[in-house]
């Protein structure tokens, strides 16, 4: 046979191969064709996976029907059907595991466990060692703290800092008045929960009512699956930050419940007090997520306890709508004045929040590639900042800035969601929140100075220059080095021990909280008196040395 017949014979094997290899990546399986290329890249054969969100935190949609999602997708080749929660997590995540039908990708949001209990994720250990350079990157430091107890890494947290820049507005725990409120008295400094009550109280008193409707007193955020807004709270009043169920004493580093303790009594004994005045919302504990965003943004509404995420929607309603003393102030509130406060956050890995991969992927591979590519700096600038000249601007010294234009369109819902900011700044492999990065800009839009001062209004500049700072967060106390932060992330092991106390002090305080809070105050005590009873009958010893043994093997690494 001629050399030129074998050379022919040899094209059209060739060629017969590229075409199946495409033919591979167009279907989504997981051939190793579809895997990388010759060279040892990710592949760029058209694909289409199934993500699943466990928050509820925009539109079911097709990951290249953005922005950000389209620019991934020619990248990688690597499209997303994405899906949100709708309804109860506890529901939808027990339908999956009955029925084993799990998506490629799940955006685990408090549900961790119970997946890697149920062999429902794939390691990711071999992925992230033969396509992963960027994930070892910015994950490295943490592999440690993301390994399970069989020593293999299942999740992709929802953050990794790199550096820290404190976050100049407070996203976490607040006591949160309406600015009105502040105006009227002329900006008092309000440090303890009492002097907090009464402001609401002698403003109430004069404005009984808004626009003819009847004013709230105070309201705590606590739809469903967030009882813990309630229970919290006393926590922060002693001085604590949300370490989850516990208080860790920074000399001795041992946990200890707040359930049942005397900062709790002393917190729903205020309520209690309230509730009888009708200065407080019964419906706290029965309205959903819409229902107290629509107090919020009805004016009637003076106070309330609530993280500064779970009611971001009603925040940017409120400012985009230009009415600024019906807005919000957050307030340091403790029990005492010689409590410190410490609501801002220190710097934190939660490690039980984030991504992971099923066992159902069709091709895990060309997922890690994905989330490889995603941790590349530029496309996580494009996930918060967006495109340079598009969605912000670059100074002549490398600062990112916006236009007016640009950051009313970072803060409207609609944009962010076309834009693709509302599918993909949160939710997948990233920087954490407060990271720099490597050119000395903010990670995060809203940490940018240049961004928070050209942000602010004239109401806030009252506030501001009333309590002599530069940012909300300025006048709040720093937060206090905590290695371990936040506990609440530590691993516990479905069907343990400590998973077994942890539930029955949610169910008994879901049980008890509400009926104490809304009592008549003579049976204030005799209520608690049954809630402390059965508190102490579980094994709450126990759960605490668990945590405080967490707590030290973080403080050894």
């Amino acid at each position: 046979m001629s050399k030129r017949i074998m050379a022919l014979i040899g094209m059209a094997v060739l060629l017969m191969a590229c075409l199946l290899a495409a033919c591979t990546g167009d279907s989504g399986t997981s051939g190793s064709a579809g895997h990388s290329g010759s060279d040892g890249g990710a592949a760029t054969q058209p694909v289409t996976f199934k993500y699943f969100n466990f928050q509820n935190r925009a539109q079911d949609k097709m990951a290249s029907e953005t922005t950000i999602g389209k620019i991934l997708q020619e990248q990688t080749g690597v499209d997303f059907k994405i899906e949100y929660l709708v309804g109860d997590a506890e529901t939808k995540s027990g339908v999956m595991m009955a029925g084993g039908d799990y998506p490629d990708v799940i955006a685990l949001d408090g549900q961790y466990e119970k997946f890697l209990d149920a062999g429902a994720l794939i390691p990711l250990d071999d992925l992230i060692e033969q396509h992963g350079p960027n994930i070892k990157r910015v994950y490295g430091p943490y592999f440690d703290q993301m390994r399970h107890t069989d020593g293999k890494i299942y999740i992709l947290p929802y953050s990794a800092n790199q550096g820290y820049v404190p976050d100049p507005t407070i996203g976490q725990g607040a006591f949160w008045i309406q600015r009105s409120v502040l105006k009227e008295f002329g900006y008092p400094v309000i440090k303890t929960l009492d002097q907090y009550f009464d402001l609401i109280r002698r403003y109430m008193e004069k404005y009984p009512t808004h626009e003819g409707t009847a004013r709230i007193g105070f309201a705590i955020y606590a739809p469903t699956g967030n009882f813990f807004t309630v229970t919290n709270a006393s926590n922060h009043l002693a001085g604590y930050p949300n370490d989850g169920d516990v208080m860790i004493d920074m000399k001795t580093h041992e946990a200890k419940m707040y359930a049942a303790s005397e900062y709790e009594r002393r917190w729903l004994k205020a309520l209690n007090e309230l509730n009888a005045e009708k200065l407080f919302d019964p419906e706290s504990f029965t309205m959903d997520k819409d229902q107290f965003l629509e107090k919020m943004t009805s004016g009637r509404l003076l106070g309330y306890f609530a993280y500064g995420w779970q009611v971001g929607e009603a925040t940017n309603t409120l400012k985009n709508a230009g009415v600024d003393e019906l807005r919000y102030a957050p307030l340091p509130v403790t029990f005492d004045e010689s409590i410190k406060d410490q609501y801002v956050d220190p710097p934190s890995f939660v490690a039980n929040r984030g991504v992971s991969i099923s066992v159902k992927a069709r091709d895990p591979v060309r997922i890690i590639q994905y989330f490889d590519n995603l941790l590349k700096e530029e496309n996580q600038i494009l996930v918060q900042w967006g495109e340079a000249g598009v969605t912000y601007e670059i100074d002549e010294k490398g600062r990112f800035y916006m236009t007016e234009e640009q950051l009313r369109n970072r803060n409207d819902n609609q944009y962010k969601e076309k834009y693709g900011w509302m599918d993909f700044e949160y939710g997948w492999p990233r920087y954490g929140s407060s990271s720099v990065l490597s050119n000395g800009n903010a990670y995060g839009v809203g940490s940018q100075p240049e961004i928070v001062q050209m942000d602010y209004t004239e109401g806030d500049k009252k506030i501001l220059e009333a309590y002599g700072a530069k940012t909300f967060s300025g006048y709040f106390s720093p937060p206090d080095e905590r290695p371990w932060y936040p506990a609440w992330s530590f691993t516990i092991e479905q069907g343990s021990d400590e998973q077994l106390l942890k539930k029955q002090v949610e169910e008994l305080q879901m049980k008890y909280v509400t009926q104490i809070v809304l009592a008549n105050p003579g049976s204030f005590d005799s209520l608690w008196n049954q809630y402390v009873g059965e508190f102490s009958k579980l094994n709450v010893a126990g759960y605490e040395r668990f945590m405080t043994e967490e707590v030290k093997k973080r403080l050894s690494r």
